[in-house]
């Protein structure tokens, strides 16, 4: 793949990834709206986890309490706590997996993709964002996220197998509605993101592994470093721009994109 078209997948991602304007919408709109080729699921997949390594970075400290938990939880060498993060991380990816698979046995996946559906998910979905920020409450902590509240995100993040409707903007919009203020909706968001990218991509590089591709495993490469510094940057810009502004920009931007794209895809 040329450079130029994998650097752009990358920082874009790498931006895209954890602000609510869905990453994944950005990626499949790319190859529609430009000349560019479909730079295909490898690339896709090896961005996601240059992103995957910014929030283990940025988050280290959470991280190395959930794996600890873990692997207290797998050797049951000690009682980890029913509300812990890495149990309830658990429990908010099950919905996503289910119907994840469901779309992908009955062929959704590929209609989904379409510049219309994009569109429209981008607008409503940027409306949903924008009352969910504006109507919730902020009475509650990360150290009280619950197994309850865990299914309740979960099932959002679901929602976000609709491309344009964003993963960080429906677990946030999720977050802000079950009373989580919005630093700790956008950091929920983001831990999130972990155990789905993981289940993702394991598979995928043991497939580069085994295939020997020199090419494209130094393409592997190059979109992981690129979209992880992007992402870390992107990741520290929005928690400090979270201390003083709500999640409005991002709505204007989701609203004039999403009616763009209904423009082109009705014109």
């Amino acid at each position: 793949m040329p450079i130029f078209q994998l650097m752009l997948i990358s920082i874009i991602q790498g931006i895209t990834e954890f602000l609510p304007i869905s990453s994944s919408a950005h990626l499949i709109l790319l190859p529609k709206l430009t000349t560019l080729k479909d730079q295909g699921v490898t690339i896709d997949v090896a961005v996601h986890i240059g992103t995957l390594f910014a929030v283990i970075i940025y988050f280290i400290r959470d991280i190395k309490l959930i794996v600890i938990d873990f692997i207290n939880m797998i050797t049951l060498k000690k009682k980890v706590k029913s509300n812990s993060l890495v149990i309830c991380l658990i429990v908010a990816t099950i919905p996503v997996i289910l119907f994840g698979l469901i779309i992908k046995v009955t062929g959704l996946d590929e209609s989904l993709r379409s510049v219309k559906i994009i569109g429209w998910a981008m607008l409503l979905f940027g409306i949903v964002l924008y009352y969910t920020d504006r109507t919730g409450s902020t009475n509650r902590s990360i150290e009280s996220w619950s197994i309850k509240a865990a299914v309740i995100m979960g099932f959002w993040q679901a929602l976000a197998l609709i491309p344009g409707t964003s993963r960080a903007g429906s677990t946030i919009s999720g977050a802000r509605v079950l009373g989580f203020s919005r630093k700790d909706s956008a950091k929920l968001s983001m831990l999130m993101s972990i155990p789905t990218i993981i289940a993702s991509g394991t598979l995928l590089v043991a497939g580069i592994a085994v295939s020997g591709d020199l090419n494209l495993a130094k393409d592997f490469a190059v979109a992981i470093l690129t979209s992880f510094l992007t992402a870390l940057l992107a990741i520290k810009i929005m928690m400090h721009f979270l201390n003083k502004f709500s999640y409005t920009p991002y709505v204007i931007y989701r609203v004039i994109f999403g009616l763009i794209l209904l423009r082109i895809a009705y014109s």
